[in-house]
């Protein structure tokens, strides 16, 4: 049972499906269950974020589903080749297992329901910020709390608000045509670690930081940690000070929604609790 007393029952899809009489009569259905942040094995990835969310969608359609909104991730766009803001057909072939098995999942969606009746909408959310779970943004939250000194102005990527992107997925599901629409959330604005480093000093009640520690001390305490947690993927440098931006320009030319949230809201509540998802 959820926290508000709707009822709720765990079932692992990567192996098995809900019984086909709980979608009777159902509307739409949303995906948000995958393996994203954790060091799982290449097969784990593939068997849940792909396989199991094409079985997923085939129960759907067959029991008359009208909407399916698949949650992917801008990772499923791979690599970007510059700095350029990107938008939803500037695609390189994702490195990572985790991006590699949301991509094939978008691809085998729109190969099979292309021209079926129920509606597939595929998100690409950038990284997610709001209350909720501890992550990157509450480690950083932390750091600034002990002293951090002020960051580099360098990179800067695209963000959204959890309530943005509940919105977006209610809208969608509700207004989506027969066939499959891919869409990046983002909500436009360019976010650098100082960015936020400043806000959440704000959100504190403290002036700005100082920024005495140079670029390449920032370098040498970022490679440092890559080396005390192994793991691979992106570099504690890249996932500070790269630049990861993702347009929402096909979003607003189509749709009604807009962005409404700020960071400086979610800093509030970051500095005062510690908590938030991304």
């Amino acid at each position: 049972m959820l926290p508000d007393g709707s009822p709720a029952r765990v079932l692992d899809l990567a192996r098995s499906m809900p019984d086909p009489q709980l979608l009777e009569g159902v509307e739409v259905v949303f995906h948000l269950a995958g393996i994203a942040h954790q060091q799982a094995e290449a097969s784990a990835y593939g068997e849940l974020n792909e396989v199991a969310t094409l079985r997923l969608a085939r129960l759907c359609a067959a029991a008359g589903v009208r909407c399916f909104v698949f949650l992917s991730s801008v990772k499923a766009m791979g690599p970007a080749a510059g700095e350029a803001e990107r938008g939803e057909q500037d695609v390189t072939a994702p490195l990572d297992p985790y991006g590699l098995s949301k991509w094939r999942a978008e691809n085998q969606l729109r190969t099979e329901f292309s021209d079926a009746a129920m509606a597939v909408v595929i998100l690409r959310p950038a990284l997610v910020y709001g209350p909720g779970a501890k992550g990157n943004l509450a480690l950083l939250a932390k750091a600034v709390k002990a002293g951090l000194p002020r960051p580099p102005s360098l990179g800067g990527r695209s963000m959204v608000a959890l309530d943005d992107l509940v919105e977006l997925m209610c809208l969608l599901a509700r207004d989506a045509a027969p066939g499959v629409h891919t869409w990046i959330a983002s909500d436009g604005q360019c976010y650098t670690t100082r960015f936020i480093y400043d806000q959440l000093r704000l959100a504190a009640g403290k002036g700005t930081g100082l920024a005495w520690l140079p670029t390449v001390g920032w370098r040498l305490a970022a490679g440092l940690l890559d080396i005390l947690r192994p793991g691979g993927g992106e570099s504690m440098f890249d996932k500070l000070f790269a630049t990861e931006l993702y347009s929402n320009a096909a979003l607003l030319a189509s749709t009604s929604w807009r962005p409404r949230c700020r960071f400086a809201d979610a800093a509030a509540s970051l500095m005062a609790t510690g908590e938030v998802v991304v």
